[in-house]
């Protein structure tokens, strides 16, 4: 049973496909790879006149296409190498009488140009499913389509687990990423240091720094600060004569900051240390045998001259960390943190326009409820009153039935005092029902009275009816 190809294994044979471009590995150590490929017939490596190289075979475009080995009896046989003819036997070839010539082979689709169809089919995201070995391969195919030089330089590819299987996605890429930065030029001498500089120049020890790093810091916020004020940003000092202790080394208050569009930038100045082996000596070893709690330290610590700037605050964008590297150093970097500032600034800008248009929207909406509250107030007062006025003609009618019969009982009294009380009473409560009857008054639509916010609050469906804030 043939082997299959690990994910290291796949990454080579991708290259391999994508003509061996340069750059891609840091080692040699593909070489082996390539022997391994070779082994399984996926590739074939050769080192004539002292130069390596190495070629797809048909089973390799196979397997990169499919993911599994051709059928063994699909596989060509290895072709016997041909005595060489000269170039007028070649030319004075024909095809055989009958048969027609073979048609050109089409140009073969790869890997990454086959992915990138799909994704722009896809509108630039797509999900593959299933499971098994060829489920696992996708994080490897995606580095290697990476590693092609194929993806468009505005476009970046992603590739992650989800829960319907490996999403890849070809993103743009943020415009502020693909932006050219005018390096920011740093003094060679501070003649007139910015007000936050001079701070600094005060303090015995400026941000806790070594004296053989405190002018380059100083000449370096000062190019940091200039940049930034000259895209319409404010600077301030913070605490400026201390470096914060270790535990706090990244959450300690700025030595200063630097305001952008409403958004304050604050800014730590690090000084990077230098880590070396510590050398026991022999008062340590002897405090430790004598007392079991005392730890000699593994490592010694000692400033070094390289810094760090360590930003805080704001939305970060490119990092929120720089710092001295053996390629580059901070001044090669300073564009970029000024950049960033202005990045947070206009992130800040756009957060707080949001949310006014959010706030906008939600009185607009407010407003709609109380509008529809007054309605329905308003129809909720009509139906009362109707109602009210049923009632009142109901009770009108009862009365009026009553009085019939008493009317009934008084005509079989007698003529006298008392039939004449009866008659009273009768007269007083014919008026009084026709006072109570709704219909011996014109029944028109009542006047709605102007609503209370208290008598609004059961048809606001949760909206407060003083704000549309609460």
């Amino acid at each position: 049973m043939e082997r299959q190809v690990n994910e290291r294994q796949l990454s080579v044979l991708q290259w391999v496909e994508d003509g061996c471009p340069a750059g891609v590995w840091k080692t040699s150590s593909y070489k082996t790879t390539c022997q391994a490929l070779q082994n399984r017939g996926l590739v074939t490596v050769s080192r004539k006149g002292g130069q390596w190289s190495v070629a797809l075979t048909s089973a390799g475009q196979h397997y990169l296409a499919h993911g599994t080995y051709p059928p063994r009896g699909s596989r060509p046989r290895k072709p016997q190498a041909a005595a060489p003819q000269p170039p007028s036997a070649r030319a004075q070839e024909a095809p055989a009488a009958g048969r027609k010539p073979s048609p050109p082979s089409q140009p073969r689709v790869t890997f990454t140009e086959q992915l990138l169809r799909e994704l722009a089919e896809a509108d630039g995201r797509i999900v593959k499913s299933g499971s098994g070995p060829d489920l696992e391969k996708w994080p490897s195919r995606v580095a290697a389509a990476r590693r092609s030089g194929r993806i468009p330089e505005t476009k970046e590819l992603y590739g992650g687990w989800c829960r319907g299987g490996y999403e890849i996605k070809l993103v743009d890429i943020p415009a502020w990423r693909l932006a050219v930065l005018a390096p920011v030029p740093v003094p060679s001498r501070l003649t007139r240091p910015h007000a936050v500089v001079r701070a600094m120049q005060n303090e015995p020890q400026p941000l806790g720094l070594t004296k053989p790093v405190q002018g380059r810091a100083l000449r370096l916020i000062q190019a940091l600060i200039t940049a930034t004020e000259a895209e319409g940003h404010s600077s301030s000092a913070g605490q400026t004569g201390s470096a914060p202790p270790s535990h706090r080394r990244r959450r300690a208050t700025p030595h200063f900051t630097i305001t952008a569009q409403g958004q304050t930038v604050g800014f730590l100045v690090l000084q990077e240390q230098d880590r070396t082996e510590h050398v026991a000596t022999e008062e340590e070893l002897a405090e430790a045998k004598k007392n079991s709690w005392i730890r000699i330290p593994r490592f010694d610590y000692t400033p070094s001259e390289r810094l760090r700037f360590v930003l805080s605050g704001g939305q970060p964008h490119r990092a929120s960390e720089w710092a001295d590297t053996p390629g580059r150093a901070l001044e090669d970097q300073l564009a970029e943190i000024a950049h960033e500032v202005t990045l947070r600034g206009e992130a800040a800008e756009r957060r707080r326009q949001d949310e006014i248009e959010a706030a906008r929207q939600k009185r607009i909406r407010w407003e709609t409820a109380m509008e529809e509250a007054r309605i329905q107030y308003a129809e909720a007062y009509r139906v009362q009153h109707l109602e009210a006025q049923e009632r009142a003609w109901r009770h009108a009618a009862g009365l009026a039935e009553y009085i019939s019969a008493l009317r009934l009982h008084a005509e079989t009294l007698p003529t006298g005092p008392t039939r004449d009380d009866v008659e009273t009473w009768i007269a007083w409560a014919e008026s009084h029902v026709q006072h109570l009857n709704p219909f011996n008054r014109s029944p028109l639509l009542p006047a709605v009275p102007e609503p209370r916010l208290e008598d609004l609050k059961p048809f606001l469906s949760g909206w407060s009816a003083y704000d549309p804030t609460y």
